[in-house]
């Protein structure tokens, strides 16, 4: 989740003009369920993949686009299918370096190798906006990787700049572990050691190219009992930092300013603070009392309304954090506890696993309906090889199906990958052949879905 300062204004009737233009924008946003900033911040999702349930990428960015207000997205590799399928949509990505790739990318052929395979193909049919080098690599305790990481940002962006592109910006996410202090927030410290060392740089780094430095602030991890109102911004009795006199009201503020404080510490006050994950999970395992639907709606919605607010935080007052929710689904191949697995706003069908105001209204008020009652689609499974999807393409095609759409210059033409063309295809045939269940079989390929997956100009025969 992102924050960014408004720029100065220098003629007193330019100055006015854009006031204005800046209010009918914010009475705009404000007819949505959010509340977005006058420089067009918004809500975004982290959308993670660990699942064998998901639906297929195209259908993921058509259910963004159409039936919520969400309009960015961050994911944790930098993955074709889903760069090709938010193509032209408008949607805001952020795009992940592996862990393991950073050491590489230290070098400049390396780092303009990767901008060539992983950004020039999509961009900028596909609104590419942050590089994230790797994930939370501070708490790996690699001391390569940590060596290498800031080196690997700077030339990451020196590739961008070779290739022409000015409007990615390179950061990375870190957990809270970065600090060696957080309470209270006015003291908050980064790690000796690596203070001077790694964040120092780093943070000049972000300011010379204005780009975010990317944290992820859960107040669920630093839950506990007699907290849970405070972690979920639920009235409290609050906690006072004696330095400042400040009682803070919730545990997010709290985290953002131990952050800033720690930056501020080393002469780095103004640099752009995004929060790249946040959330609560809606179910846990027995022992999590305090892990359930209640509460991660409660925490999720209310986060929306503060970061939307724009009353930023008490040390920062007035700044807007451009945020990334944890997460889009349900991610049913997490590792680690049952809460792991339970971080997503929907499940895999589209339905919302709760309502934090995010699904666009329809014109009686309610949410969109996700599917026509009874109707299925046939789409091809996660896991399904591009080789078995070309063979399903070729079988389809062979039985007299019209595969007109999928081919150049057709509705379903776009995105032009196998797996876009064979989710037209396979369905179509599913829908002809008299919609039994073993005609999305495939060879075990094929799944039905409640969702339906058209875009665009691309109608699904249903």
């Amino acid at each position: 989740m992102e924050t960014d300062l408004a720029g100065y204004f220098l003629a007193t009737a330019a100055h006015m003009a854009l006031l204005a233009l800046q209010s009918l924008r914010f009475v705009i946003f404000g007819v949505s369920a959010l509340l977005f900033s006058v420089t067009a911040y918004s809500i975004g999702v982290n959308y993670g993949t660990l699942a064998d349930n998901l639906p297929p990428p195209a259908q993921v960015a058509n259910f963004l686009k159409t039936r919520t207000t969400i309009d960015q997205i961050k994911i944790f590799d930098s993955n074709p299918d889903i760069l090709r399928a938010f193509a032209n949509t408008g949607i805001g990505v952020t795009v992940t370096v592996g862990n393991g790739d950073i050491p590489a990318i230290t070098k400049l052929p390396a780092a303009r190798d990767w901008v060539a395979t992983h950004i020039l193909p999509f961009y900028p049919s596909t609104k590419i906006n942050y590089i994230a080098v790797g994930n939370e690599i501070m708490a790996t305790a690699d001391k390569n990787l940590i060596a290498h990481l800031v080196p690997a940002m700077k030339t990451l962006h020196n590739a961008l700049v070779l290739a022409k592109i000015t409007d990615i910006k390179v950061s990375t996410p870190h957990s809270l572990g970065i600090l060696s202090i957080s309470e209270p927030p006015s003291v908050g410290r980064f790690r000796r050691g690596y203070d001077k060392v790694v964040f120092a740089p780093m943070l000049e780094f972000h300011r010379q190219t204005k780009s975010p430095f990317m944290v992820n602030p859960y107040p669920y991890f630093g839950f506990s009992p007699n907290m849970l109102n405070y972690c979920i911004f639920k009235p409290n009795r609050g906690v006072h930092d004696k330095f400042t006199g400040i009682t803070y009201t919730n545990m997010f503020d709290a985290q953002m300013d131990a952050v800033y404080s720690a930056m501020k510490v080393l002469g780095y006050g103004d640099v752009e603070i995004m929060v790249a994950e946040t959330g609560w999970p809606s179910l846990g395992d027995p022992n999590q009392v305090a892990v359930n639907l209640e509460n991660a709606a409660t925490y999720n919605g209310n986060l929306l309304k503060h970061i939307s607010s724009g009353k930023g935080t008490p040390l920062m007052p007035n700044r807007r954090f451009q945020t990334y929710l944890f997460s889009l689904f349900n991610e049913n191949l997490k590792p680690g506890s049952t809460a792991e697995r339970n971080f997503g706003l929907f499940r895999p069908d589209f339905t919302p696993v709760y309502d934090i105001g995010i699904l666009k209204q329809s014109a009686g008020g309610a949410p969109t309906p996700t599917v026509p009652s009874g109707k299925k689609w046939c789409v091809p499974k996660p896991d399904a090889t591009d080789e078995a999807l070309q063979s399903n393409i070729n079988y389809v095609c062979s039985t007299g199906v019209d595969c007109k759409p999928i081919q150049p210059g057709g509705a379903c033409y776009e995105p032009n990958t196998i797996r876009s063309h064979a989710s037209y295809a396979m369905n179509a045939y599913y829908q002809t052949s008299g919609r039994h269940d073993f005609n999305c079989d495939f060879a075990n390929t094929g799944v039905l879905a409640t969702s339906d997956p058209s875009h665009g100009l691309c109608q699904y025969i249903s």
